[in-house]
């Protein structure tokens, strides 16, 4: 549930900056919002593959796949590249891509959490049904962040003005 927090508060509170434009601009549509939002809850749930939840996470990680750590690490390095490469106009798209393919490639070992019972941060693992809502909202903030339509304002423009 942190990530989809993470994903409503921040977005909320950007798009409030945006609208009092207090951001310059940079903030001053929803999809420009959403992509804090999604950066955030990215970093969050990428930092969790490294600090905190990691061997949670490897349990997760069906058997046929082998090698948990291996793509307990790539996916986290993946959640953190995506978050970073969403808030870069430049990358934006290309970022949203790879996010969407990684919850797509995920959603297995969510599957899997929640037949086998698996525990993650003492919570037993988020209902399929449930967790398939919460991939369909992840899935449409992070299209809409990286294709909506935007005010052509980047970053670099809104710290000059």
């Amino acid at each position: 549930m942190a990530p989809f927090i993470a994903l409503v508060v921040v977005t909320a509170l950007t798009r409030l900056a945006g609208t009092l434009k207090l951001s310059r601009g940079y903030f001053a549509t929803l999809p420009a919002a959403l992509c804090a939002g999604v950066a955030a809850m990215f970093l969050l749930t990428g930092g969790a593959h490294f600090i905190g939840l990691r061997d949670d996470l490897m349990r997760m990680v069906p058997p046929v796949l082998g090698n948990p750590g291996f793509w307990v690490t790539f996916a986290g390095v993946a959640e953190i590249a995506g978050a970073i490469g969403i808030l870069i106009p430049a990358t934006r798209r290309v970022a949203a891509v790879g996010l969407l393919l990684l919850l797509l490639a995920v959603f297995p070992a969510n599957a899997y959490a929640d037949k086998h019972q698996i525990v993650l941060g003492g919570e037993p693992a988020t209902p399929l049904i449930q967790r398939g809502i919460e991939q369909l909202i992840y899935l449409s903030a992070v299209a809409w962040a990286g294709f909506g339509r935007s005010k052509k304002v980047t970053l670099d423009k809104a710290l000059v003005a």
